[in-house]
């Protein structure tokens, strides 16, 4: 009995499968690689951008090179951190990470 069951997946000729089982398997690899990655990606992106549209004057908040700072002036693109005492930096919007009270 059990050497016939061998004998038979032994010689079995393996099953090939239908193109659209592949496809099918690309979609959902896909469909999941967009769930668990591209979709939190994008949800990140939106709010670090509307946090950098809502940069006030004498908002506390830390550059992306870790430089702690006071906002003294708001621009379209950029803005004057004041950093200590007279010294300011004009950083782009881009380069502004958080607040630090996060």
């Amino acid at each position: 009995m059990i050497t016939t069951i061998m004998l038979q997946a032994a010689g079995a000729v393996p099953q090939q499968g239908s193109p659209m089982s592949g496809i099918i398997m690309m979609v959902l690899l896909f469909a999941v690689m967009f769930i668990f990655m591209i979709l939190p990606q994008r949800k990140q992106q939106k709010e670090m951008e509307k946090f950098r549209n809502s940069i006030t004057k004498g908002q506390k908040v830390i550059t992306a090179g870790g430089i702690y700072g006071v906002v003294k002036e708001v621009n379209e693109r950029d803005i004057l951190l004041e950093v200590d005492g007279n010294v300011t930096l004009r950083v782009d919007k881009a380069m502004i990470m958080r607040d630090p009270r996060q």
